[in-house]
């Protein structure tokens, strides 16, 4: 029976790739062992993909940018690890900028969704049916998009971050939060991810407590976060939060109000 998808000579395929009908794999292609590519699915030069992933039907990975900045610089896509990329779904390399897009291990990447180049995502992140990042933003470990988020470029999301259903995201959210409604806000501590993620209440309290002082006790965001320096020190959790939020040169977003 005729094999009816093409790779190319110059792509390195590890053990026991599986490669669907009408697939194409182009040249300067790797895959690592116990990948699974879908049926018409397209794997495009540069692309680099981690051992026992997915990539499903019509999903494109490594075309170039959607940036007019673009001159044919060589950039990569690097997908780490047990990482599943649904139906039409979209990542693109990166530019000079960065020189690659990433996408890291045990992700899932569901239909529609969009990974712009420069893209750095982490660790376990979930992207749900529709969701879209521009260019160079930055997902943190265990960060959730549910359906149709847009996330504009060069925003930072905080790890263990969750991000509400068709929502847009135009400033810095923290790590540990529910983002929601339009404009984009603080909606709480993301207590039930967090809970299923393993941290035990002592340290859910903990958040909640660093996130009561910046968003509710005190009106301005300086006064909190000296607030949070003040009451918990050098606790790992309150540093890492007032660390994110004296680094976002974009700010951050406000109390749901």
């Amino acid at each position: 029976m005729a094999e009816h998808f093409f790779v190319h000579p110059g792509a390195k395929l590890g053990k026991d790739v599986k490669i669907g009908p009408y697939a194409v794999i182009e040249d300067d292609v790797e895959i690592g062992d116990n990948t699974v590519i879908g049926p018409n699915a397209t794997i495009m030069s540069g692309a680099r993909i981690g051992n026992n992933c997915r990539i499903f039907p019509g999903a494109v990975v490594a075309a170039i940018p959607q940036d007019l900045k673009f001159k044919g610089e060589y950039t990569l896509v690097e997908i780490g690890d047990n990482t599943t990329i649904r139906e039409c779904a979209t990542i693109n390399r990166g530019t000079s900028d960065r020189g690659k897009t990433l996408v890291g291990n045990n992700c899932l990447l569901m239909a529609y969704t969009h990974v712009a180049h420069d893209v750095f995502i982490g660790n376990n992140v979930i992207m749900a049916n529709g969701a879209m990042v521009a260019g160079h933003v930055d997902l943190e470990d265990n960060v959730i998009l549910e359906g149709m988020v847009g996330v504009q470029q060069f925003i930072r999301i905080g790890r263990f971050a969750f991000v509400t259903g068709k929502t847009g995201v135009r400033k810095n959210v923290p790590p540990f939060v529910k983002a929601a409604r339009e404009p984009i806000s603080y909606a709480g501590v993301n207590t039930i991810g967090l809970k299923r993620s393993g941290f035990d209440i002592d340290k859910i309290k903990l958040l909640e407590d660093v996130y009561r002082l910046i968003y509710v006790t005190n009106k301005n965001l300086a006064r909190g976060l000296d607030s949070v320096k003040e009451e918990f020190g050098e606790e790992p959790l309150a540093r890492e939060v007032v660390d994110f939020i004296e680094s976002s040169e974009r700010g951050v977003i406000k109390r749901l109000i």
